[in-house]
């Protein structure tokens, strides 16, 4: 899949599809992929309580946000994306669910939110995207909203410690040779978190993608 680096604010992001064109056909192709069965486990591993309130970086076209706000009505659900072709394709997603959300246009390496305010932050499929100093980053900025004793859920596309996997023919090789369990594990540690590690190994499509679940606790 081509790719086209977009610019919001003077800075460069990658939007969800990989190029605008191919937006229309995001939310139809992660489920086909089994996206959004690998979004409800992310989303039971995160223990969530009526009383949270919950953002999702990288949100994109908003489908996590909006199954986070079916499954628990009672929290306080935020959405943040660079994108705003993927944001205003969230907000239609959130009306036709009927349901209340909010949606920030921003970057996950410089949240726009005061310190301790998320009891969980989550990201799905978004972590690869990232280049080596932003993940470093953003990694410290969810650190840095999350509450005492609230908790990170990352779920994204894995490869294997060697960097070799069919994951690659779907992503190019650049944006997911960081995405061994060992290095994205050492970064959450590296940022400051108390206790970070893999929860579980995924997989979408009939088994050829692999993903991996994440925890990271404030």
């Amino acid at each position: 899949m081509s790719s086209e680096i977009m610019d919001h604010n003077q800075r460069h992001f990658l939007p969800a599809a990989g190029h605008d064109l191919f937006l229309p056909l995001y939310d139809p192709l992660v489920s086909l992929l089994g996206g959004d069965r690998a979004r409800q486990e992310l989303i039971a591993q995160a223990k969530i309580e009526p009383s949270h309130h919950i953002l999702d970086i990288g949100c994109g076209t908003g489908t996590l946000v909006v199954l986070l706000k079916r499954r628990y009505a009672a929290t306080q659900v935020v959405g943040l994306d660079p994108d705003p072709k993927a944001l205003r394709r969230a907000a239609t997603k959130a009306r036709r669910a009927k349901v209340s959300v909010q949606f920030d246009q921003g970057f996950a390496d410089e949240l726009p939110y005061e310190a301790s305010s998320f009891d969980r932050v989550l990201s799905s499929f978004m972590f690869h995207h990232l280049e080596e100093e932003d993940r470093e980053k953003t990694l410290r900025e969810v650190l840095r909203v999350l509450r005492r004793g609230g908790s990170f859920h990352l779920l994204d596309f894995a490869v294997s410690d060697d960097g070799s996997h069919l994951n690659h023919l779907i992503h190019a090789s650049d944006r997911l040779k960081d995405n061994a369990s060992t290095r994205i594990i050492q970064l959450m540690r590296s940022a400051g978190f108390k206790h970070a590690e893999k929860l579980k190994d995924g997989s979408m499509l009939f088994g050829l993608l692999r993903t991996a679940y994440y925890r990271a606790n404030a």
